[in-house]
């Protein structure tokens, strides 16, 4: 699990692509300290796993899934990465839980300047997204933790502070650049648990009998309602 705080911006060493199968190296200082074989990193908002490091670089597998659903496979050598380790157990929650499962790409359709602030427009490929995205709600964009500024027709907006945008990959966007997005876990597990029993695909088969979901009437009569 992650919180979103960007711990430091690496670069892409190399890539080997095999398909739409990758393995990468990335160069990196902070993320390294302390990494042991098998550790979790996001990379752009991806959770991949540690396969080889040193103190300065890392290696990740990229796996065909990954690669078709994510803007890991728009990475050249060079291209800067937001790079942020498992959350400790004893660490600070800055941000919000955020998994490392991109629910979907966005491009960036603006960019303008608010005083002190820089206002970034995101257009999510996927419209069905926006039942996860309200107005001062969270909203992970390439790792980083964000708060959702407003909505509109098939676009939301973020506003960005100058350490953030110093501090991560989005002082190298442009327009026109893709995101990886990932919405609160929260509104996620709230909706399956509101459909479940409901006939709903990714539900267990079996003989058991089915649960009748969460709605009002079974609110009230459990004294939550």
């Amino acid at each position: 699990m992650f919180t979103g705080l960007v711990e430091e911006v690496g670069a892409i060493k190399s890539i080997q692509s095999k398909g739409e199968a990758m393995f990468i190296r990335i160069t990196a200082n902070t993320v390294t300290q302390e990494m042991k074989l098998g550790d979790s990193v996001a990379v752009n908002g991806v959770c991949l796993t540690a396969t080889h490091f040193d103190r300065s670089s890392f290696t990740v597998d990229v796996m065909p899934q990954t690669f078709r659903n994510t803007n890991l496979s728009q990475l050249r050598s060079g291209s800067k990465v937001n790079l942020e380790r498992a959350m400790a157990a004893d660490g600070r929650f800055g941000g919000h839980i955020v998994q490392g499962h991109v629910d979907g790409v966005g491009t960036i359709t603006g960019i303008k300047q608010d005083q002190n602030a820089v206002v970034f427009e995101v257009t999510p490929a996927e419209k069905s997204l926006f039942k996860y995205i309200i107005p001062k709600g969270s909203i992970t964009i390439d790792g980083i933790s964000l708060t959702v500024v407003g909505t509109e027709a098939n676009r939301f907006s973020v506003s960005i502070i100058p350490h953030t945008l110093a501090e991560t990959v989005l002082a190298y966007k442009r327009q026109g650049d893709t995101v990886n997005l990932e919405c609160d876990i929260l509104g996620k597990y709230v909706e399956h648990l509101l459909a479940f029993g409901k006939g709903n695909a990714g539900e267990p088969t079996g003989a058991e009998e089915p649960s009748p979901g969460i709605d009002m009437p079974f609110l009230m009569k459990n004294g939550f309602a």
